[in-house]
């Protein structure tokens, strides 16, 4: 099963974030588009893509749109892996018994990232780092903060699919 295509209804939620808070997909909803982020700790292509995600939370995250990491490990794990790789964007902790929001997704790979409408229309269904989806996202992150679009590559810095 591939993860759900552009178009598609996205599933509501509720999980638990890193530090305990219930996380509700639709109340999320209820004050804009939201960026999911699935990722698994020991994935090589996740460690190289979440450090660039962090930095669309850093430029898009508090403007309109809520950037959030799904983990598919458990919470010592992904406490962890977040501090190693700076992340600071808010996490929630799927079930690692039985993944009940990556199998609702689709999931067969991580990193995947859906870009969700405020209407919970998936625009973006992102598998594994992909350079012009990312910067799809960051596009429709700046139009619904309505700012203009950050760099959000250094210069210099060789980013590849």
């Amino acid at each position: 099963m591939a993860a759900l295509a552009t178009g598609t209804k996205a599933p509501e939620f509720d999980l638990k974030t890193l530090d305990g808070k219930r996380f509700s997909f639709a109340d999320e909803l209820t004050h804009g588009p939201v960026v999911l982020a699935f990722f698994k700790v020991s994935c090589p292509t996740c460690q190289y893509a979440l450090p660039f995600f962090e930095r669309q939370y850093k430029a898009y995250g508090q403007k309109g749109v809520k950037l959030v990491g799904v983990s598919q490990n458990d919470a010592k794990d992904t406490a962890a892996f977040i501090k190693e790789f700076g992340v600071t964007f808010p996490v929630l902790l799927d079930d690692t018994h039985s993944y009940p929001v990556s199998n609702a997704y689709g999931l067969t790979n991580v990193p995947t990232i859906f870009c969700i409408a405020q209407d919970g229309e998936i625009e973006v269904s992102s598998v594994g780092w992909v350079k012009a989806d990312f910067e799809e996202i960051s596009r429709k992150m700046a139009e619904a903060g309505k700012i203009a679009p950050a760099a959000l590559f250094k210069p210099g810095e060789d980013v590849r699919d």
